[in-house]
């Protein structure tokens, strides 16, 4: 068979699915399924001017970060720009959002700095390369509709965490003086202002004011200004004209270093598959987050979750040759993009266009840019990056979330942010397991007037005697481990009754725990003398009961029934053949047993 027939490629192309002829599809079609394609660019031939243009402000915007961020984790400026540069123009060409900005980003600088100070700047390539076959591998997985399933509480508690460690960081060149060695960016900061204080640098405190309050102006004149460009070119003049004494960036280079592979070896790779991992779970969540908050923005088209993870993870894989970091995709410069007009994943190529051209041409200029001018920029996009009302509405819907949000924005300044991100999910799962199992109750029902007479065959003076003596509970809600202690519990304090009938078609969840559970009751209950009958489980739930042995605690095996009534009649033919031992009226046995 051909290639021809067993592939069609025009339909590749096309976006539309590939046909399953041959093995070739069949092996293929994974790898197929994350690939570019050409409705990745539809519609434009008529935007493409649009494009150009977002690409062109998303660049703008991007410069001062990158340069920023790449000082930050001690890597260097150059670093910075090459990632925005190749990590972008992959993550653009290979990502599953048309409109996504990769690159350097906060909460990956807030990773990657401990990781510099104690495996070395060398170790970072090595990294980027394991975080890359890590996140492509979790595309191949299919892993994006369930990286995404992050807490909404755990999301905004790390992006506190993620502004206040920037905000640490920025302390060092804000007061001119070289960053401390140390991993927690508290002590770090706390030592920086220690020097400070012997030597400091006033002029580096007044361009980090100066820069705040110019991009705090220019925002209120219009939006769409690149307010942290004019920003960082105002205190460049300024240091410039003033002659002032500050850390420059220094030099940059003056085109795209030729590719080289870094140095691996199996015992550096298992050395640092730990913190390659944390890099990863970062990229893929934040990428992921970042093209969800796209999808809001643009209002239609919506990413692909595997193809972004691919996209991204491409991106990490590339970058490290030619000197860059660990990127993600980036929501400050992908609102930016957005709100610029792109349609296309042309404006975000584009983007690195633009910042090729910078290297080549104004490489120069570049260089005197003051540090502290980035720390001000950096300092105003930590505080930018936390939306209060998403904050306030948070602290205000339950204590549980309110509780999570705190947890883990103080994990993140005081440990890192993959801990920070473990131990928030960790406690909202923990607390919506609590919420869950508290909603299980066993309420006690009055059994309706006649119901199950006309089925039994016991004189009505029998009738009469168990009336009072039948208690039927409505089991509701999740019966699972986080609960069933209490469960038990209150089931089994019932008293003066005979029979007790557990109606369960509205119990929801019951796992191996919770029928477990049921079978002490059933056992408690039967060896008091109380006869236990059960109405109405649900076929799957049947069946863990019967697995873990609860229906061997009946009585007898027809205790099982369909229907109510004829459970009732059944229940009163046991009531009346026990002699009643001064049950109260039906209504008070009743309320004395409500349980739920």
């Amino acid at each position: 068979m051909g290639v021809e027939a067993a592939f069609d490629w025009r339909g590749w192309l096309d976006g539309r699915p590939m046909r399953r002829h041959g093995m070739l599809s069949a092996t293929t079609s994974p790898l197929v399924r994350l690939l570019p394609r050409r409705s990745d660019y539809a519609g434009l031939r008529g935007w493409w001017r649009g494009d150009l243009v977002a690409g062109l402000t998303v660049a703008i915007v991007a410069l001062p970060l990158a340069l920023g961020f790449g000082i930050t984790t001690g890597l260097g400026a150059n670093a910075g720009l090459i990632t925005a540069i190749v990590a972008g123009l992959v993550a653009a060409i290979c990502g599953g959002s048309n409109v996504q900005v990769s690159g350097p980003t906060g909460a990956m600088t807030v990773v990657l700095v401990p990781v510099v100070h104690r495996y070395g700047a060398d170790a970072v390539p090595v990294i980027g390369i394991m975080v890359g076959l890590l996140v492509v591998a979790a595309a191949f997985a299919r892993l994006g509709r369930y990286l995404a399933l992050i807490p909404w509480p755990v999301i905004e508690g790390f992006t506190i965490g993620i502004a206040l460690t920037i905000v640490l960081q920025q302390v060092s060149p804000a007061l001119g003086v070289q960053t401390p060695a140390g991993d927690n960016a508290g002590v770090v900061a706390a030592m920086a202002v220690a020097r400070a204080l012997a030597a400091g640098s006033l002029a580096a405190l007044g361009i980090v004011i100066l820069v705040a309050a110019t991009m705090t102006i220019v925002t209120r004149v219009h939006r769409r200004l690149p307010a942290s460009l004019i920003a960082v070119v105002i205190a460049t003049v300024v240091a410039e004209v003033a002659g002032l004494n500050v850390i420059r960036i220094g030099t940059l280079p003056h085109s795209l270093p030729m590719p080289s592979a870094p140095a691996v070896s199996w015992e550096r790779i298992t050395q640092l598959a730990s913190p390659a991992l944390a890099v990863a779970l970062l990229a893929a969540l934040e990428s992921l987050l970042s093209a969800k908050v796209a999808d809001g923005m643009v209002g239609s088209a919506r990413h692909d979750p595997d193809r972004e993870l691919f996209g991204q993870g491409m991106a990490n894989l590339v970058s490290p040759f030619f000197g860059g970091m660990p990127a993600t995709g980036a929501i400050a410069r992908t609102a930016v993009n957005v709100r610029a007009g792109a349609k296309t994943r042309i404006a975000a190529a584009s983007h690195s266009g633009v910042l090729i051209l910078i290297v080549v041409f104004a490489g120069g200029l570049v260089a005197r840019i003051p540090v502290a001018a980035l720390a001000g920029v950096l300092i105003v996009t930590a505080f930018r990056m936390v939306h209060m009302p998403n904050v306030r509405a948070v602290l205000r819907a339950t204590r549980s979330d309110a509780i999570v949000l705190v947890l883990t924005a103080a994990t993140t300044v005081v440990f890192d942010l993959i801990v920070a991100v473990e131990i928030g999910v960790a406690v909202a799962a923990i607390l919506a397991l609590r919420n869950i199992a508290t909603s299980a109750s066993a309420v006690a029902e009055v059994i309706p007037t006649g119901a199950g007479i006309a089925r039994t065959t016991a004189p009505d003076s029998d009738i009469g005697l168990s009336a009072g003596r039948i208690v039927t509970y409505r089991l509701d809600g999740a019966l699972f481990f986080g609960d069933a202690h209490r469960f038990l519990t209150e089931m089994t304090a019932v008293t003066d009754v005979s029979v007790v009938i557990l109606r369960m078609p509205q119990l929801k969840v019951l796992d191996a725990t919770g029928a477990h559970s049921l079978g002490e009751i059933v056992r408690d209950l039967e060896h008091r003398g109380i006869t236990v009958l059960i109405k109405g489980p649900r076929p799957e739930h049947l069946k863990v009961l019967a697995i873990v042995g609860a229906l061997d605690r009946l009585a007898h095996e027809n205790h099982i029934f369909t229907s109510l009534d004829e459970a009732v009649a059944h229940a009163h033919l046991h009531a009346a053949r026990t002699p009643p031992v001064g049950a109260p009226h039906i209504a008070e046995a009743c309320a004395s047993a409500m349980v739920g």
